[in-house]
C-alpha cells in the first residue's frame, strides 16, 4: 500500500491500475490506448460523465479520478467518489489525419452521448457542455470494469453516505455559481445534480415504514 494513502484509497488506486494494464483483444494494454471515448457510471449503474481523449485513455482518466485533478472535478461538477465503474471504447485512428482525429473523436463521443443519455434514468449527466450534434458513428468493442473493491463497495454505495456527498457537490457548485459569471450549461449540470439527490433521498425515504423509530435504526 502506497505510504500516506488510505486503505480505501488505494485499493481504489490499484483497481484503476489494473484495468489500465489489462490488455484488449488485440493484446495492446487499454489505458495506452491513445484515442478513445469512456463513460463513468455511479453505484447504481446511473451514467454521470463521459468524454474522449487523444492523449491516451489512462492518462486522461486518471486525471480525473486521482489528485491530478481536471476542469470538471476543481467545478465540483464531477465528485470522483461517485464512480463506482469505468467503461471505455478504444479507438484505432492511425491512419487517419491530425485534423480528422478530432474529427472522428467528436462523432465517437456524440455517439456515446446519445447512449448514456437513453440509459440515464434522469435523461441526462453531468457534462457541463454536451457534444455537438454530428454523424454517429458504429462504437467499438467496450471494456469496463468495476474500480470500488468488493469489500468497500456496501459502505461507498451506502445511500446515507452518498447523500452526504452529493449535498456537499451541489453546495460547493452552487458556491462557485454565484461567484462568477458561469454558463448556463453549468446551471444545467447543478440542476441535474439536485434531481439526482432528490432522486436518491427519495429512495432512502421509501426504506422507513410509517411510525418506524428512526433512531432505533
Amino acid at each position: 500500500m502506497p505510504e500516506g494513502l488510505p486503505r480505501d484509497v488505494a485499493s481504489i488506486r490499484a483497481e484503476i491500475k489494473a484495468f489500465f494494464e489489462s490488455r484488449d483483444d488485440e493484446g495492446r494494454k487499454i489505458g495506452r490506448r491513445k484515442w478513445g471515448v469512456y463513460a463513468f457510471y455511479d453505484y447504481d449503474g446511473e451514467p454521470i460523465y463521459i468524454g474522449q481523449t487523444y492523449e491516451g485513455l489512462g492518462s486522461r482518466i486518471g486525471r480525473h479520478l486521482t489528485n491530478q485533478r481536471t476542469d470538471a472535478v476543481a467545478m465540483n461538477v464531477l465528485d470522483p467518489f461517485e464512480v463506482a465503474e469505468i467503461r471505455v471504447w478504444p479507438l484505432d485512428l492511425s491512419n487517419l489525419s491530425e485534423e480528422e482525429h478530432g474529427e472522428y473523436l467528436d462523432r465517437a463521443e456524440y455517439t456515446l452521448f446519445q447512449k448514456v443519455i437513453a440509459e440515464s434514468k434522469l435523461g441526462a449527466v453531468l457534462n457541463e457542455k454536451p457534444p455537438r450534434p454530428v454523424p454517429p458513428i458504429e462504437l467499438p468493442k467496450c471494456y469496463a470494469h468495476r474500480i470500488i473493491p468488493a469489500d468497500i463497495f456496501p459502505h461507498r454505495k451506502h445511500p446515507d453516505i452518498r447523500i452526504a456527498r452529493r449535498a456537499n457537490t451541489i453546495a460547493s457548485l452552487a458556491r462557485v455559481i454565484s461567484e462568477r459569471k458561469v454558463s448556463r450549461g453549468l446551471r444545467q449540470t447543478l440542476l441535474t445534480q439536485a434531481k439526482r439527490l432528490e432522486r436518491l433521498a427519495a429512495e432512502r425515504l421509501k426504506d422507513f415504514r410509517p411510525g418506524e423509530n428512526e433512531d432505533d435504526e
